[in-house]
């Protein structure tokens, strides 16, 4: 049996509005987010772009990063992903299976 696998995950837009998301299914959540089917937030500032993510093993630890995130300086959010993605490319293409 296949372990489960957990992402934190940041979404962005051409303005570089930044949102935060948990999922169990990064795939399939990222294409909801371009198809425009995620209501409210990221519907209303199209938030098409996955710029940032983080794997877990376990939901409580990816929930709590998301809380964390969401809780930091915007600031730091976009330190955080110029670490890891300094050309803020979409990283959608390059997904773990």
């Amino acid at each position: 049996m296949r372990k489960k696998t957990y992402y934190t995950y940041i979404m962005t837009n051409s303005s570089k509005t930044l949102y935060i998301g948990v999922t169990n299914n990064i795939r399939e959540r990222v294409l909801e987010h371009k198809a425009g089917k995620t209501k409210g937030f990221t519907e209303k500032y199209k938030l098409k772009k996955l710029v940032y993510y983080e794997e877990f093993d376990n939901i409580y630890d990816a929930i709590a990063r998301e809380k964390q995130l969401k809780n930091w300086h915007r600031q730091w959010k976009i330190d955080l992903i110029e670490k890891m993605n300094p050309g803020w490319d979409d990283l959608s293409n390059n997904l773990p299976d």
